[in-house]
């Protein structure tokens, strides 16, 4: 068995990560690559539980624009995570992972509702758990339901699956020169405002000293890498361990 840091994860992706080249909805290759992924971390006896954006079908910011109103526009985005978390489930399930869909909405018909204990429970059986519809609630983003569902499960870190190789000093798209940061502090994330989650979520990952990994997950093999403690992506601390 491999040498794990991490024995129980808490996995982000974004819904736009499930487009590939797409302009909207899910490609299933994307959706196979990754379930391929996260079943090998499954097999070395990590403990998973996953948010999942929902980008890739809905916006609530994008739907304001169009007339719907906030809170409206955002119950329509948890919708859509639960969407991409259903396929990815039958991904997994295709893959021999056993899976457990919990919502923050009840609709127990096709999802668990989300209990802590439950939740809990699920993973020390060794099933993987995606946790669909954010928060339950609008006005808060699924980099925020991620970190409130890390902790609530008591995870040993968020690790946030990105399409760029972690935490740069600008945005490396935009910026051929921006500097890759392979560790950093969340008071030098908010000193520099560095958009790497929103701001409820930096905070509430800084107040419960929760480490952050951000890492390109189009990369197979790179969830691997970082359960096994290699250095991939960069990493967010409270306090940084780097010699000066």
């Amino acid at each position: 068995m491999a040498n794990l840091k991490y024995k129980r994860i808490l996995l982000k992706l974004s819904g736009e990560s499930l487009m590939g080249n797409r302009e909207y909805g899910i490609d299933s290759k994307i959706v196979t690559r990754y379930a391929e992924d996260i079943a090998t971390v499954e097999k070395l006896g990590v403990q998973i539980g996953i948010v999942i954006g929902g980008g890739n079908i809905y916006r609530g910011i994008e739907g304001s624009a169009d007339g719907i109103d906030k809170v409206t526009g955002d119950q329509m985005g948890m919708l859509a995570t639960v969407i991409n978390a259903l396929a990815l489930q039958n991904a997994l399930e295709h893959k021999g992972v056993k899976t457990r869909c919990l919502s923050a909405i009840n609709m127990e018909q096709i999802a668990e509702p989300f209990i802590r204990r439950r939740a809990i429970r699920h993973l020390e059986k060794g099933r993987v758990v995606i946790f669909a519809a954010g928060t339950g609630n609008p006005y808060f983003t699924t980099d925020t339901a991620a970190v409130l569902r890390a902790i609530e499960i008591e995870a040993n870190v968020i690790i946030k699956g990105t399409r760029v190789d972690g935490v740069y000093d600008s945005d490396p798209e935009k910026n051929s020169a921006a500097i890759h940061l392979p560790e950093i502090t969340y008071a030098e994330v908010l000193k520099k405002d560095l958009r790497i989650m929103d701001l409820t979520a930096i905070t509430l990952s800084k107040e419960n000293n929760l480490p952050l990994v951000i890492f390109n997950m189009n990369i197979q093999g790179n969830l691997k890498r970082v359960v096994c403690g290699e250095a991939v992506g960069s990493k967010v601390v409270e306090i940084s361990t780097q010699k000066s």
